[in-house]
């Protein structure tokens, strides 16, 4: 029993260690918190997502993507490109906010076109980004390999890891909606997300 908790905690240390940092998925799930705006769907997609690939990470599917290596360097151009789109129209809203604020503090259409947008956007960011696979399925799969029999439980807290995360992310970014009751907050907030799309945008289509 101590040797499974030992086995989640360190799973839940090393999965929170490669997910708490500053990424195109983060920013995007910290935006829609601040909104208000399909966070449950956000989040849920966030942490679905992860637990599906920390499973075929110590499941040991990392082997065969190894053996055709031009996988992740297609993923790396369409996800860059992606992520330069991405961070183009969010320096655009920098420049040209549209629409009036809400009464949450952000701006734009709230409806069920923004929540599809808001799910779309969220699937592309996670599923498009080979930083992804390379921290869940061979980082965390490699060092879950080491657990032998305790890998799924060391996989189980990394993925706990990742819902928690995402949560206090999502539902928790909602109070810094008033600290960003104005459009130049907005507009602050929007220049930093655009900065770290098209970064981490450059950066996949370079590494490809």
């Amino acid at each position: 029993m101590n040797n499974a908790l030992a086995a989640a905690a360190a799973g839940f240390g090393t999965g929170l260690s490669l997910i708490v940092a500053i990424g195109a998925q983060n920013a995007f799930v910290l935006r829609q918190g601040v909104r208000r705006d399909a966070v449950l769907a956000v989040v849920g997609i966030c942490a679905l997502s992860d637990a599906v690939l920390i499973a075929l990470g110590v499941g040991g599917v990392g082997a065969l993507v190894v053996a055709w290596p031009g996988a992740l360097t297609a993923v790396g151009w369409i996800g860059g490109a992606f992520l330069l789109g991405y961070g183009a129209l969010a320096a655009r809203r920098v420049f040209r906010p549209a629409g009036a604020l809400r009464a949450d503090g952000g701006y734009g259409d709230a409806g069920a076109g923004s929540r599809r947008r808001a799910v779309l956007t969220c699937l592309a960011l996670t599923w498009l980004n080979p930083h992804v696979y390379l921290d869940t399925v061979f980082l965390l799969g490699s060092v879950a390999a080491d657990r032998g029999p305790l890998r799924w439980t060391f996989g189980l807290g990394a993925a706990l890891a990742s819902l928690a995360w995402f949560a206090a992310l999502g539902f928790g970014a909602r109070h810094l909606g008033r600290f960003l009751g104005s459009r130049t907050a907005w507009r602050v907030l929007d220049g930093l997300v655009a900065a770290v799309m098209i970064a981490l945008g450059v950066s996949l289509i370079a590494g490809s």
